[in-house]
């Protein structure tokens, strides 16, 4: 009988083959932790630091399932040869990120799918699809996302979230609030793209964690860590509209310390006025930034990690005459503004047994620009710091903490006759509630001290709800936020043209009531395809919102708290899909009804579109080793800030669409080649011969005509530049 047996374990070993293989990416990297698994059976196993993996494969089974976290699952035929020389397996990017890390949510690493908030995660790989020198113009592409012009001649600007304008989005480096007051404006071109790792964005109030600014929502640029990033990688692209742009970056090892490095550097000289106004149709442009990042080895894998940043900008437009020697007069119209913004930032895990975090920044901006023969000189530090505490209890996942900012603001306005000094102290708490292994509950509360506005505070509850098999997510939120309105630091309108700015009473802060629900539903085929739906509904409702009114005096800007309230309501779908055959698409369209009822009228909000539409659309052709990417967006119509009846631009735009294609080519040693056309429809504001800028002819209005409407450069609401190639090249090397 033992020799039955024996005899038998025997055939069963000889039955059964090793196979061994390696898992990469598209670029040709090692993946870490992919499961690979014989299909039919139990058998699995993981891929070590090289992507390697050696399994036995059963006898009779001769197909392999390949997976890991922010990858297409793959299904591959092993084959006799495969046994004698290994199987190279490779998995596609998934630009959905359905089980990508996020801590923009809670403050903690989770899966997505297991945060109680709704997070939005897109990737270098989403962005790459649609290269741009700046993050700003990168999200036009993202669902209920759009990038707001706010000035015709020096093309500043700020992101829209489901509606509400810049001011209403916190923007933050690394989970920390860095992007605010001036920067809302003036920042946010200089933040290197080679060196982001990821963008994360919750749409509705963030208050509770974040504090002021992020009654909108906010977004959240993580860099990459100086482990995982390439050893040297250079990206750079130009256009056939003479823009230039080149980004660096490496690492380098100090000891037990990485540090990772990187420049940009962004040059566009080329005046252009293809509308024939005399005015530049986009701004020019010269720009340098440096970032260096620190991680620093710690016992028991506690966080050290130190970050700066620097950037240096000089833009104008105006008049295709003008030159720098009149800068600040009243010959020739321009715009120019210098920026000189440096920051630092870092995060501490203090070396107790507790677990107790520590995290700061400091940043400074110096704002030296004209308008015209008007200056604007502005002077901001901001300064702030956080201790936080994590412990688990049971069920309990309490997060708790205490936070300080300090903002020191001053410039040459009438509306500053001193420096601002504001101080504002907090506490916050946070207990997500492990219900049951499907449900969680997460409750928060703020408590803030403003020096000048008073006590404040800030609660949110969130429930959310999966299925057994995480294939279903349903989230349901609510929240209030706050948000102390800086008209001269957030406005670009405030500043440019010839209207006068005047504040009736003194400004209060805005409060607001946000509701959301988040439905995701996610399907899988036998072929490996991935199919996703994510729909949300969101319902916010403001008290004591700051409007500017340009309506009632066109010769003016009014700015007040409205006697009323205003709402921002609406719904969006994203569908994202992929196929192992090389074909991925990410689709969504957002219906929103944003205004403002006061004495039982009820208006528009201006700027703001009803309906918009974004996709991606990319194949691969695995033959030829080329990417196809198809990208763009559908603005519905606005209401726009016309000059009154006598103003013969119309008061609504038109729907329009910014469209992109891309080719792109990875060879093995690194290097990728890519190149295409953005805006292949040509589509401009000014189609169809509208005037963008008002009295364009006489900016300085010398001429003596009551008859003649103000120069206004704000009557604008999308990008004025046309059609253009682009070329460009990426290398990595690890």
């Amino acid at each position: 009988m033992l020799t039955i047996v024996l005899v038998s374990f025997a055939f069963t070993l000889h039955a059964q083959n090793v196979l061994k293989g390696t898992v990469k990416n598209s670029d040709g990297n090692p993946i870490e932790n992919a499961t690979i698994s014989v299909d039919g059976t139990k058998v699995a196993i993981s891929t070590n630091q090289q992507g390697q993996f050696s399994i036995q494969i059963p006898a009779g089974k001769s197909k392999l399932t390949a997976r890991a976290v922010g990858f297409l699952t793959i299904k591959k035929d092993i084959t006799s040869n495969d046994y004698q020389n290994g199987i190279e397996v490779m998995l596609d990017d998934d630009n959905r990120n359905l089980e990508e890390v996020v801590v923009s949510g809670t403050l903690k690493e989770v899966s997505k799918l297991d945060s109680p908030i709704p997070v939005e995660v897109f990737t270098s790989k989403f962005f790459q699809a649609n290269p741009a020198p700046t993050i700003f113009e990168s999200l036009q592409n993202i669902n209920g996302v759009r990038p707001q012009i706010n000035c015709s001649v020096c093309n500043t600007g700020d992101i829209h979230i489901n509606g509400l304008e810049g001011p209403y989005t916190m923007v933050m480096i690394d989970g920390l609030p860095i992007v605010s007051g001036l920067s809302t404006v003036y920042g946010l071109n200089g933040i290197p793209q080679a060196l982001i790792e990821r963008v994360e964005i919750v749409k509705g109030p963030a208050s509770t964690l974040y504090g002021s600014e992020a009654v909108g929502g906010l977004i959240n640029i993580i860099t990459k860590s100086p482990s995982s990033a390439p050893l040297f990688n250079i990206e750079t692209m130009g256009t056939s509209w003479q823009e230039y742009n080149v980004d660096l970056g490496g690492k380098f090892n100090v000891g037990s310390a990485q540090s990772l490095l990187g420049a940009n550097y962004f040059k566009y000289g080329n005046p252009i006025d293809k509308n024939g106004d005399n005015f530049t149709d986009v701004t020019l442009q010269d720009r340098f930034s440096i970032f260096n990042k620190w991680n620093f080895a710690r016992k028991d894998n506690k966080l050290f990690t130190l970050a700066g940043r620097y950037v240096y900008e000089d833009r104008w437009g105006g008049e295709m005459n003008w030159s720098r020697n009149y800068r600040g007069g009243n010959e020739v119209y321009g715009e120019s503004i210098y920026t000189k913004r440096w920051e630092m930032m870092g995060a501490y895990d203090l070396p107790t047994a507790e677990n107790l975090t520590f995290t700061f920044s400091v940043n400074g901006h110096d704002q030296n620009s004209v308008y015209g023969d008007t200056e604007y000189i502005a002077d901001q530090k901001i300064a702030f710091g956080q201790l936080s505490w994590r412990k688990e209890i049971q069920n309990h996942d309490i997060l708790t903490g205490l936070a300080y900012r300090y903002t020191y603001y001053n410039d040459n306005t009438p509306a500053t006759d001193k420096s601002s000094h504001t101080h504002l102290p907090g506490v916050f708490i946070q207990d997500e509630i492990t219900l049951h292994p499907q449900h969680k509950l997460l409750l928060g509360a703020r408590y803030d001290y403003n020096s000048i506005h008073g006590s404040i505070v800030s609660p949110r509850a969130n429930y959310k709800w999966n299925s057994l098999d995480k294939t279903q997510v349903l989230r349901v939120g609510i929240g209030n936020g706050y948000r102390v309105a800086n008209v001269f630091t957030e406005d670009h309108a405030a500043l440019t043209g010839a209207r006068d700015v005047v504040f009736e009473g003194d400004l209060k802060p805005e409060t607001s009531w946000n509701g959301n629900v988040n439905y995701i539903k996610k399907f899988y085929s036998t072929s490996g395809a991935v199919f996703a739906i994510d729909a949300s509904a969101f319902y916010t409702y403001f008290d004591n919102k700051i409007i500017p009114d340009y309506e009632t005096d066109v010769n003016k800007i009014i700015y007040s708290n409205l006697n009323g309230h205003a709402v921002s309501k609406g719904i969006s779908l994203n569908l994202d899909w992929a196929h192992t055959s090389g074909l991925k698409a990410m689709i969504g369209a957002t219906v929103m009804d944003v205004y403002s009822e006061e004495d039982g009228v009820k208006e528009w909000q201006m700027l703001t579109e009803k309906v918009m539409g974004t996709w991606t659309i990319g194949y691969n052709l695995k033959r030829l080793g080329i990417n196809i990417d198809y990208t763009g967006n559908l603005i519905g119509p606005m209401r726009l800030p016309t000059l009154g009846e006598e103003d013969p631009r119309p008061d609504k735009s038109k729907t329009w669409s910014i469209q992109n294609i891309q080719l792109s080519k990875k060879f093995n040693n690194g290097l990728e080649v890519f190149g295409g056309v953005k805006n292949f429809l040509n589509w401009t504001p000014t189609k169809g011969g509208i005037e963008i800028i008002s009295r364009a002819h006489d900016p300085f209005e010398r001429i003596d005509d009551p008859n003649l409407l103000p120069f206004d450069p704000s009557y604008v609401y999308g990008p004025n530049q046309g059609i253009r190639g682009f070329l460009g090249l990426r290398y990595n090397l690890f």
